[in-house]
């Protein structure tokens, strides 16, 4: 998606990373005025799970975009088809929760969240990259792909944006999407972080809408026993085909894991108590304060 040059801003005194897009962009205007509102909107949110956009114009007709430049790795090159011990998965999934939570609550929605948009810098910070873009940007025919293609095209109710082994089973019918969508992104990565396997992957990419819309991923129990059953339950509770039995918010996700992280007390059942509650808008607001008493009734 463009080539990235490291670069210095000698007015600030820090380096940068500069994105460079292609000069296809700037011939449909429509297109260039939404990708610049965009990436106006991805500037606005300042959070420390999402990359930081600095700038956006225009060289030699090709779009670019300024961004605070990150030392690390790709989650898909961490992964390199091996799961993650359990406590760092669930660290990465509390982080990836944080930042798609602030980008939900600005009206947001990624579309395209998988292991190569989200970076894991030196320190362990977990950032999500490529918000505003991955929406607007049709895919080069002769660009690498890491997964089955990334379509990209118009945002509207009928058409299909994102990579398919990650969306949502709204996404690849081309209807209308909003922060669920996400939610069910981060359950297909939440799984691959875990078994080291892809949620849905198949030969074809008949095959994999297919699995997306009818089946369910290979239950994680089956081949790992360590995996807690309250984790494997909060996943499958973010990959329900249909958006009105997720999560009702990245926040509550967010909240869900931290209930889970570091304390094997929290047991499957309060875990269903806990995703249960999220789904209903009158208790949302609500679930901090339960997360909480859970909490001190587990250290009891």
């Amino acid at each position: 998606m463009g080539e990235v040059y490291r670069a210095r801003d000698e007015k600030l005194n820090r380096d940068v990373a500069i994105k460079v897009l292609p000069a296809s962009l700037s011939q449909d205007q429509d297109r260039l005025r939404r990708f610049e509102q965009e990436a106006q909107a991805a500037g606005a949110l300042n959070h420390p799970n999402i990359l930081a956009v600095y700038d956006v114009g225009m060289h030699d007709s090709s779009p670019y975009i300024v961004s605070e430049l990150l030392e690390g790795e790709t989650l898909r090159e961490r992964l390199g088809g091996t799961a993650q011990p359990q406590r760092k998965a669930i660290d990465y999934a509390i982080q990836i929760s944080h930042g798609l939570a602030a980008a939900h609550e600005k009206g947001i929605v990624h579309r395209d969240l998988k292991p190569e948009n989200i970076f894991i810098t030196k320190d362990g910070r977990v950032k999500i990259l490529d918000f505003g873009i991955a929406k607007l940007i049709q895919a080069d025919s002769g660009q690498q792909q890491t997964d089955i293609p990334t379509r990209r095209v118009d945002t509207g109710p009928g058409v299909v944006i994102g990579t398919v082994g990650y969306m949502s089973p709204e996404q690849v019918r081309g209807q209308a999407v909003d922060h669920r969508s996400d939610i069910f992104s981060f359950g297909a990565i939440l799984y691959e972080m875990l078994s080291g396997r892809r949620a849905f992957h198949r030969e074809s990419t008949a095959d994999t809408i297919s699995a997306i819309l009818k089946e369910d991923p290979q239950d994680l129990s089956d081949t790992n026993q360590n995996i807690s059953p309250g984790l494997e339950r909060l996943m499958n509770h973010c990959l329900e085909k249909n958006p009105e039995a997720r999560f009702h918010s990245a926040r509550d996700l967010g909240f869900a894991l931290e209930a889970l992280s570091g304390s094997s007390s929290v047991s499957g059942q309060t875990l269903t108590a806990l995703t249960a509650l999220s789904t209903g808008s009158r208790m949302t607001k609500h679930l901090p304060w339960i997360v909480a008493g859970v909490l001190f009734i587990a250290l009891l």
